[in-house]
């Protein structure tokens, strides 16, 4: 059997903890032979490192950063004292631990003394999270017996554009990615793989988005012909709802690869918006697993089961949302003015969750995350440097976006009819309304004092976990 692992969160908090994480691949080990493993950063340093870069560039002073590179460099030491308890492996990985904090100490300084921080720089500065916890959690693997090597994501093949903070993986990667790995799991060798980050053709380091590494996981699944892929998480599985806002929210044993990406893309933070992408051709099925009962199976996600008694299985909400209305005027068509107001947001690499229309109006009705807001603004008025193609346009922030899904929605007579009873029970309107072709998800919007009651009434409408 051949397994790809990712790892990240909480289970990298400390190296209590980091150590539990290699014994436990271990266990794994003793029946899968070939294992690569993805490695998040250490618990909250991302966080960190995007604070910092800014902080450095508003207060430009040297000795801070100096600062920062001493404690951040203890921190990371301590972990590895904690975690390895073979003195030779600990002292190689203290020195590799060095030479990452030299850079990181000569990128914060440069953006310093520039006062300028790039989307370029920004990347190779929070790169180092990965790139300072692979080396710790490779060399505990080593002290207790296994055959590590850890490598960044450009090592391991995965190769992008240059779109830093959401970089795309370009065609032969794949290829890339197999011809580095598979040489290294015929070795015997456990590699452990930077999750989060890959670099151009011209080795420039980027970062595919917060929560990247598990993209970085399912890319080398599908690349190596993995048998499965696990996400090892804090929480059961994939949830019916969030369980902090819904009571009785439960985890499906099972779910499909669309179903899934409809709710990483529609809010459900356990999993990457792209991670479901690149094993849906090579049918590589992803497991979501709790680290606290790694006995449970968690959540399998395969293809779609040719039948369900379940018409929806989730709902999810995106609470930072917000509407802007925009109508036309003297454009020939409701086509018109939306290919210019889409042009403009994908200059300013805003992303439209949900798009409405009305074509005798000519109005466009979309959401977008709040706080691409201004950005999306600032868009749309600077196609009316004329005055003749916008007649008016609001914006509304007070509002929540929530998508139902599941793939026994597709040609189920009365879905939609249970979502306007159980909000209409609730006294809750509807202030937009969208479905996507494939009627796997009903998205809508309503006020943000409604969402947590709405969300409630729907999952118990359609008993959803259960």
């Amino acid at each position: 059997m051949r397994l790809v692992m990712k790892f990240g969160g909480v289970s990298l908090a400390n190296g209590v903890k980091i150590k539990a994480v290699a014994d436990l691949i271990k266990s794994v080990k003793d029946t899968v032979k070939e294992q690569v493993i993805v490695t998040s950063a250490l618990f909250d340093v991302t966080d960190i490192l995007h604070e910092i870069a800014p902080r450095v560039v508003k207060e430009g002073k040297v000795e801070q950063v100096k600062e920062f590179v001493q404690g951040f460099r203890t921190m990371h030491e301590i972990v590895a004292s904690e975690a390895i308890a073979d003195e030779q492996i600990l002292r190689v990985v203290k020195g590799e631990l060095r030479e990452q904090m030299e850079y990181l100490e000569k990128a914060l300084i440069g953006i310093c003394l520039l006062g300028e921080l790039t989307a370029r720089s920004c990347d190779y500065i929070v790169s180092f999270g990965e790139r300072l916890a692979a080396p710790i959690l490779a060399g505990t693997l080593q002290s207790i017996g296994i055959d590590a090597v850890h490598l960044t994501g450009g090592e391991a093949g995965i190769i992008t554009n240059d779109d830093f903070g959401n970089a795309q993986v370009i065609a032969g990667a794949e290829d890339r990615i197999r011809a580095r790995i598979m040489p290294l799991l015929k070795d015997n060798k456990v590699p452990v793989v930077c999750g989060y980050i890959g670099e151009t053709k011209e080795g420039i380091i980027t970062t595919t988005g917060r929560g990247g590494s598990d993209y970085t996981a399912t890319l080398i699944g599908a690349a190596i012909g993995a048998d499965e892929t696990w996400l090892w998480k804090e929480t059961e599985g994939i949830m019916s709802a969030d369980p902090e806002i819904i009571k009785d929210a439960r985890k499906i044993p099972y779910i499909s690869y669309m179903e899934a990406m409809e709710l990483s893309y529609f809010g459900a933070s356990v999993l990457h918006p792209r991670a479901i992408e690149p094993v849906i051709e090579k049918k590589v099925p992803i497991r979501v697993k709790n680290l606290q009962m790694p006995e449970d199976a968690g959540t399998l996600i395969a293809e779609e089961p040719e039948q369900t008694d379940k018409a929806a299985k989730a709902i999810t909400i995106i609470e930072n949302a917000s509407i802007v209305n925009i109508a036309g005027t003297a454009v020939k068509s409701i086509s018109e003015l939306a290919a210019r107001i889409f042009s403009v947001l994908a200059m300013e690499r805003v992303d439209i969750i949900m798009i409405s229309h009305g074509s005798s109006e000519r109005t466009v009705s979309i959401v977008i995350n709040s706080a691409e807001l201004k950005r999306a603004i600032n868009a749309i008025q600077s196609i009316n440097t004329s005055g003749t193609v916008i007649r008016d346009f609001t914006s509304n922030s007070n509002v929540c976006a929530m998508g139902v899904v599941g793939a026994g929605m597709a040609g189920t007579p009365g879905v939609a009819g249970k979502i306007f009873s159980a909000l209409g029970n609730e006294g809750v309107s509807m202030i937009m309304i969208s479905q996507g072709s494939s009627e796997y998800n009903i998205s809508f919007v309503v006020k943000k004092e409604d969402a947590y009651r709405a969300a409630q009434a729907i999952h118990d409408m359609f008993e959803m976990g259960k």
